[in-house]
């Protein structure tokens, strides 16, 4: 059953990745089933010729990296304080978190926020409406109250550290497994983003690569009625049917290569900061 699943989920990206390889004649016609046919490099020519989405990828990578770093920062600093018993009302402040999970103002409030603040058009659009997630920082919470004991921070306060150093130096050393978890899920949500573009941003220097990938595979389409020659008008589309699919594969990359380095930490932090209490 398991073999099973596996082809049915690993069999379109083997035919993307294939299709990304084969020429435009082959891709329009259909003949592209498992393996790159009339192998060709031209769908990866014109996708790094192309400026814009060279400049989707840097945006993207900045979002990414940028981003990531802000939501790490500010869910640790919530999650920490939230797993210490002696906070006072930490329960009622998680129900408070808790809540925004479930209710919000709706797209169009947020609009105005955004616009009031001044960040509509900017980078900061993509990172700061999304600097924490509630639902990872109960995770790291859940990770934190399990893993580090009142013992250590007793420990660490009778040699004199401070709440910010047992912070900095013991808890964060410590919380690896949650980090690679937090990374991973923050990293892929900002690479994976478009939405949040389409509504804040005009400029397209400013688009991330997901953005320029949905204008790609969404929006440019071909009206036959308005070409005379047929011969151009099917190149045309093989070449755009490529570009897409190179697009997808490149696009994909990042986020691979990103996994195997936070694989080992993945399933520890996620299974100990999955018990929720």
């Amino acid at each position: 059953m398991l073999a099973f699943v596996l082809v049915i989920v690993l069999y379109p990206i083997i035919y993307v990745v294939s299709a990304s390889f084969s020429s435009p004649q082959a891709v329009i016609g259909g003949e592209v089933w498992l393996f790159p046919v009339e192998p060709t490099l031209m769908g990866y020519e014109a996708v790094f010729k192309n400026n814009q989405i060279l400049v989707g990828f840097k945006n993207s990578f900045i979002y990414m990296i940028c981003g990531t770093f802000i939501n790490l920062i500010m869910t640790m600093l919530c999650a920490y304080p939230l797993s210490r018993k002696e906070l006072v009302g930490r329960n009622v402040i998680t129900g408070i978190f808790v809540f925004t999970m479930y209710f919000s103002g709706g797209l169009v409030p947020t609009y105005m926020l955004i616009q009031k603040l001044g960040l509509l058009n900017t980078r900061w659009a993509m990172i700061i409406p999304a600097a924490m997630s509630v639902w990872n920082m109960i995770i790291a919470r859940t990770y934190l109250q399990n893993t580090i004991p009142d013992t250590l921070y007793e420990a660490a306060e009778i040699d004199g550290c401070s709440p910010i150093g047992f912070f900095c130096k013991v808890v964060m050393p410590l919380s690896k497994p949650i980090l690679a978890v937090l990374v991973l899920y923050y990293g892929v949500a900002h690479w994976n983003t478009y939405f949040s573009a389409m509504i804040y941003l005009n400029n397209q220097d400013l688009f991330p690569l997901q953005l320029i990938l949905r204008n790609i595979l969404i929006m440019n389409n071909i009206d036959p009625t308005m070409m005379q020659d047929v011969e151009a008008m099917l190149q045309k589309q093989g070449l755009v049917d490529l570009l897409k699919y190179s697009v997808i594969v490149v696009a994909s990359v990042p986020v691979l290569c990103i996994y195997p380095f936070v694989q080992k930490y993945f399933v520890k932090g996620v299974m100990i900061g999955a018990l929720k209490g």
